[in-house]
């Protein structure tokens, strides 16, 4: 079900704060970790911003790399979401440890995680002093995929056919939101 998303139409991918899964290969080592804060902070080129903390074995390895990418999971994923984020994949491979599986990313070949809803591909962008002060790391969106059941012509769509693919949104302590109803707002006439 997956679809190539136009790149004009990537940052929509995360612009509603959802947890992200990120993913990471360098010389034949991989690892997924999950992140409760990015965001896009440019449409054309879009680019995106993501908290990878010090101690992760991911950041070593988008350091060194100069590559991640962002799988955007959804409810039915969620024991895996929460899992990925609360074990270290600096002394095993997480993907033979759990099964997850991934497929090959159109752009840059990062392993992506099956079962999620959208895959952002990102080159990073450099930024020594936010990378070191605040954690914070920078990409631009080179390849973006998503779930035609819930996202098509730029936009999601979730109704209640689709409520185990809904995104999930990180509330703490092992808990998610889950994606609610979807409102249509319309512009108001003098």
């Amino acid at each position: 079900m997956r679809q190539i998303v136009d790149l004009a139409h990537a940052c929509r991918l995360i612009n509603h704060g959802p947890t992200v899964l990120v993913s990471s290969e360098h010389e034949g080592q991989r690892n997924v970790m999950a992140a409760a804060w990015s965001m896009p902070v440019e449409f054309t080129p879009p680019r995106v911003a993501v908290v990878i903390d010090k101690r992760t074995f991911t950041r070593e390895l988008v350091q060194a790399s100069g590559r991640f990418a962002l799988n955007i999971p959804c409810r039915a994923i969620a024991d895996l979401t929460y899992t990925v984020g609360s074990t270290s994949g600096r002394d095993e491979d997480k993907f033979a440890r759990y099964g997850i599986a991934s497929f090959a990313g159109t752009a840059l070949a990062l392993p992506l995680i099956e079962g999620c809803v959208a895959w952002l591909e990102c080159r990073r962008i450099a930024e020594p002093h936010s990378e070191e002060a605040y954690d914070t790391f920078f990409g631009e969106v080179v390849a973006a995929q998503g779930d035609a059941r819930v996202f098509s012509t730029g936009r999601w769509a979730f109704g209640d056919d689709n409520a185990a693919l809904r995104t999930l949104h990180h509330l703490g302590g092992g808990h998610f939101g889950v994606i609610g109803d979807v409102v249509q707002g319309h512009v108001k006439t003098a």
